[in-house]
């Protein structure tokens, strides 16, 4: 049974059209849990996540600190390092959202880079060139990198052209998360018997969350600033995005209320406690369970696909992975 919907609860502003289907109906009771954009402030704070335009100067460590100064809280964190001379789309996490990390890490990317060959080539030898590096390559990180240099596989989605002024290549591309565009810059030039470096670079796009709602450090300070000033919290709602929106790039199966708590306590999801469910959940993707107001449970790994959701009536849907929701957010029933 299909069931189209902007999301698990469609109060939330930033929810995204999903196609869900129906396992069993069910009903959410209004006393426990909340929708994402009914939380209260300070709770929608430690819950928040921010597409913060990072600088270039600092290294994404530092930016994370500030944001969490800003805000007086214990921890901050940030998805997908960005090196101090990259700007762009930092995803920023509050408190407990930290805690959906290891999805954003997974989504893809896309970047903005200027590219400088060292010789000059011929445009149409450019662009033909570019169209090869489509599809699964082998990378080498660089010297310089947080993890061991040793041959990768990484998937490019897409490469454009942009803009070609002599020697300087202005492309833009989708890539697999882990992907070093500094060594695909250098590779570029290697299939074009020269040598090329990458002179500046801008990611664009981290998962689902993009440069155009982004903010700068100085938004994030003026905003709270002006909401402990005037106690008006749109603004700040405005840049801060409950954590919910991390995980809108991945499956999702929503659960009754009844089997929240046995979740939140690291039981399995078995089939009996889903009420619906995406239509191209893989076996061993990283989902996220959400409630039926639309909060995210916890992230898990599936065990069925979507076809074995539909068809069977019994067995372990997902193995939880990282448990979000606090464990007393819904009474238990077992």
């Amino acid at each position: 049974m299909k069931d189209t919907q902007n999301s698990p609860t469609d109060t939330n502003a930033d929810a995204e059209n999903t196609e869900y289907l129906t396992k069993s109906r069910a009903k959410t009771d209004p006393k426990h849990g909340c929708p994402p954009d009914k939380r209260d402030i300070r709770t929608h704070i430690k819950n928040g996540l921010i597409i913060l335009d990072k600088p270039k100067g600092p290294t994404s460590h530092q930016v994370a600190a500030w944001v969490r100064d800003i805000f007086s809280l214990k921890k901050a964190g940030h998805s997908g390092t960005l090196d101090p001379g990259v700007t762009g789309v930092l995803p920023t996490l509050l408190e407990n959202a930290t805690k959906i990390i290891p999805a954003l890490v997974h989504g893809k990317k896309e970047y903005i880079c200027l590219m400088q060959l060292h010789t000059d080539i011929p445009q149409k030898q450019i662009k033909e060139t570019a169209k090869s590096f489509i599809g699964k390559i082998q990378q080498m990180p660089p010297v310089k990198s947080a993890v061991k240099r040793q041959l990768r596989t990484r998937e490019i989605y897409t490469l454009n052209i942009l803009e070609i002024d002599k020697r300087d290549v202005l492309f833009k591309s989708e890539v697999e998360a882990g992907t070093y565009i500094r060594t695909l810059c250098t590779d570029f030039g290697k299939k074009l018997k020269t040598q090329a470096h990458m002179q500046e670079l801008r990611r664009t796009m981290a998962g689902s969350l993009p440069e155009e709602q982004s903010h700068t450090l100085q938004d994030i300070k003026d905003a709270y600033e002006f909401y402990k000033e005037e106690k008006n919290e749109k603004i700040l709602r405005d840049i801060i995005k409950p954590l919910e929106t991390g995980v809108m790039h991945l499956q999702k199966i929503i659960i009754k209320d009844s089997a929240i708590s046995a979740i939140c306590h690291g039981a399995p999801l078995r089939i009996c406690g889903i009420a619906k469910y995406t239509k191209d959940i893989k076996t061993n993707d990283i989902i996220a369970i959400m409630s039926l107001k639309g909060e995210l449970v916890t992230l898990a790994e599936s065990t069925m696909n979507t076809t074995e959701i539909q068809k069977k009536d019994k067995g372990i849907a997902a193995k939880i992975t990282r448990v979000i929701m606090p464990q007393n957010t819904y009474p238990r029933t077992w």
